[in-house]
């Protein structure tokens, strides 16, 4: 009889463990993956401020792959987030409220740069890493993909 109630016992311990593994393995790999921008425009060794592939349907069939590979462990597939970093369909939030189309203009730029240098960068806080920098690991081409991608998920489009 005693053997009897400890079997559940263990297999919920047993299940647990397996749950607990499973979620660490769901994370997937995180080194960073390369991302073959071989047939997009080369935008060169001077880093833009601006996306130069918005709207580029190559370009977001590219960052969708790039986004899958390299951001989405974080960000959530389909750039919604499960909570651990920002919901980048918000980007651009703040621009589509702007009336003025020169505002907007304004505003997306400085989106763009923001997470041009964020991209390039990563972001620390108090010494701790809440974004790895992938300056080096993904070229300017895939970084600007992927914003591409990330513009077609917009929450509220511009």
């Amino acid at each position: 009889m005693r053997s009897i109630t400890r079997f559940p016992s263990r297999l919920l311990a047993l299940l647990a463990g397996v749950l607990v593994a499973g979620a660490a393995m769901a994370h997937g790999d995180v080194t960073p993956q390369a991302v073959d921008t071989h047939e997009l425009p080369q935008l060169g060794e001077g880093w833009r401020d601006e996306n130069p592939f918005r709207g580029n349907d190559k370009a977001i069939k590219i960052g969708t792959s790039a986004y899958n590979q390299n951001c989405a462990r974080c960000h959530g597939l389909e750039a919604i987030s499960g909570g651990i970093a920002p919901d980048l369909r918000k980007l651009d939030n703040e621009c589509a409220t702007q009336k003025v189309d020169a505002k907007k203009a304004s505003c997306t730029k400085e989106v763009d740069d923001y997470f041009i240098n964020t991209v390039r960068h990563g972001r620390t806080r108090n010494g701790a890493v809440y974004m790895p920098p992938f300056e080096g690991t993904l070229n300017q081409e895939a970084i600007w993909s992927i914003k591409a991608y990330l513009e077609t998920r917009r929450e509220r489009p511009l």
